[in-house]
């Protein structure tokens, strides 16, 4: 296992307790290469970039994916608890739900399938692609080295395509059902937490509206322009025979709401992504919400409304047991959402998220989720470094000026780190190290003629190797 730093071995410790201590020692090996590792993240490309190349055991790196026995599951539950220690005990948590689709193709991933690719579709053209549909929960955090909040996911599921589970004779199971799953577990998981959830219109559901309130958590989420909206039934009359009213008289529609300047229209200022402020206006109120199939939700709704014609009227609902939550928190919720889908970006611009090469099944349905958890793994080891009184460094260029560290400056700080932990322990590097990171000795020297490391060339060269 290489030599780690305590701020780094403080947060991958945990997870020790899933795996045999080969295993770990395995594990522990390709974690570092890939988050030192550019371009492709394969189990190969760790390998290099850890001197390993001319290792004849490299089967036993691949087997940790594809063959050892340990449990992503648990590994999700460790991590969310990890999360749940930096938001506070028993403090409110929020928590994002959304799709990603990892486009990978080849005879042997069973579970792909054709489904909307968001990041090729626009409002008027739809493009589908070949790939894994996976289901992502990720938990909404500050830490001090960002203004922003980060998206930080914890739990992944790879959501098998129709046709895959009639040829393997399993039952399918849709997103929403996948999605009422992972919120069972983590209600298990989190027992005396508040938790809300939040997603997009997708979610928008009476079986989960209903399962969020028997589980007393929150659900976010945005309605259609043409929901069904009641008035509470009124008050039962004792002399009445025949069963009692769930429902009310049928309310106005949104799209008749927009066009009623007199009912009471309030303005708000919200902070979106970039911190650009918006100023829009919304009304709020408490109804029931029709679903077909189930009985009517009690739902809070605010229509949100820009002034300025920019964006369309969005209709949002809070499933709330006790209507507790102010329409202006419901729309900033909201609007945080947005912050999952620079994660999906970040992990594939940085952590190589389908760049994948595994056919195995088994190391198909464990790669992704573990570069998914790397991201949160990376944002926690940087947010101990400052504790410890270590700076985030920002990088700037001439025609870009940031305030705030991006996870590009939180992978270069732990990539230094790592670098500098293994370049301390140099007489232990092999020959294939060297040979896979051409143009070391030219800087740090060979044999009796090494540079002592106190001297400032090592920070040049951490800067080289972490970029």
């Amino acid at each position: 296992m290489p030599p780690l730093s305590p701020a780094i071995l403080s947060i991958i410790a945990p997870f020790a307790i899933l795996f045999s201590r080969p295993v770990w020692n395995n594990a522990i090996t390709l974690l570092v290469g890939t988050i030192l590792c550019r371009g492709k993240r394969t189990v190969c490309a760790a390998l290099r970039v850890m001197g390993l190349s001319n290792c004849t055991g490299f089967a036993k790196y691949h087997h940790v994916l594809n063959r050892a026995k340990w449990s992503p599951l648990s590994g999700s539950k460790i991590l969310l608890k990890l999360l749940a220690k930096e938001v506070g005990q028993d403090k409110h948590v929020t928590i994002l739900v959304d799709e990603n689709l990892e486009r990978r193709k080849g005879p042997k991933i069973k579970a792909k399938g054709y489904y909307r690719d968001s990041v090729r579709s626009s409002k008027k053209v739809v493009v589908k692609s070949l790939g894994l549909k996976w289901l992502t929960m990720a938990l909404l955090l500050r830490f001090q080295f960002s203004e922003r909040y980060m998206a930080l996911p914890f739990m992944s599921a790879l959501e098998t395509s129709e046709k895959s589970d009639n040829a393997a004779n399993r039952r399918h199971k849709t997103t929403l059902q996948w999605t009422m799953q992972m919120v069972i577990q983590v209600s298990q998981w989190l027992k005396y937490t508040p938790i809300t959830i939040v997603g997009d219109g997708g979610f928008a559901c009476g079986d989960l509206a209903w399962l969020c309130l028997k589980l007393k958590i929150e659900l976010i989420t945005r309605l259609k322009m043409n929901a069904r909206l009641y008035d509470f039934p009124p008050p039962d009359e004792p002399s009445k025979r025949g069963r009692k009213r769930i429902k009310g008289v049928k309310l106005i529609s949104f799209r008749e709401m927009i066009g009623m300047p007199d009912l009471g229209w309030k303005e708000i200022n919200v902070d979106g992504y970039g911190n650009k402020t918006k100023r829009l206006k919304y009304i709020s109120n408490v109804s029931l919400w029709g679903v077909d199939g189930f009985q009517p939700v009690p739902i809070r709704w605010v229509l949100v409304v820009d002034p300025e014609g920019e964006l369309d009227p969005i209709p949002l609902m809070s499933a709330n047991i006790n209507f507790s939550t102010t329409p202006e928190v419901i729309i900033e919720q909201y609007m945080r959402r947005w912050n999952i889908e620079v994660t999906f970006e970040e992990v594939r611009e940085h952590l190589g998220v389908e760049t994948q090469r595994q056919w195995s099944d088994k190391a198909i349905a464990r790669t992704t989720p573990i570069l998914m958890g790397l991201y949160t793994i990376v944002c926690l080891i940087c947010n101990r470094i400052q504790k410890d009184d270590h700076d985030i460094e920002v990088a700037q260029t001439a025609w870009y000026e940031k305030k705030d560290a991006t996870f590009s400056d939180l992978l270069k700080t732990v990539r230094k780190i790592l670098w500098k932990d293994n370049l301390i322990f140099r007489k232990y590097l092999s020959e294939s190290f060297l040979e896979n990171n051409k143009g070391l000795d030219e800087v740090i020297g060979t044999g009796s003629d090494k540079i002592p490391p106190e001297i400032s060339w090592i920070d040049i060269l951490l800067e080289h190797l972490a970029a």
